[in-house]
């Protein structure tokens, strides 16, 4: 399920939940908030950049853990291992 990011319309009457932007998970299917789920003000959705595939360093992990070696390369035709 997406994580949607929401903020007050008027962030300077928010209450500490909405006067800064907060996360809500919610299916797609799901309505966005119109509402603060605190104080019951105007809150608008956010846009926000997707956050897409693992980073490089879990995948390093995972492959040191299931015993691949990664090669990185030093001079034409050489290379040496660094995990």
């Amino acid at each position: 399920m997406p994580i949607y990011e929401y903020e007050a319309r008027d962030p300077a009457s928010g209450c500490t939940l909405c006067k800064h932007p907060f996360e809500r998970i919610q299916r797609l299917s799901d309505p966005p908030l119109t509402r603060c789920p605190q104080c019951d003000k105007d809150v608008i959705r956010l846009i926000s950049a997707p956050a897409v595939g693992a980073s490089k360093s879990s995948f390093n992990d995972r492959a040191k853990k299931a015993g691949f070696h990664q090669l990185k390369k030093v001079g034409k035709g050489e290379y040496e291992k660094t995990f």
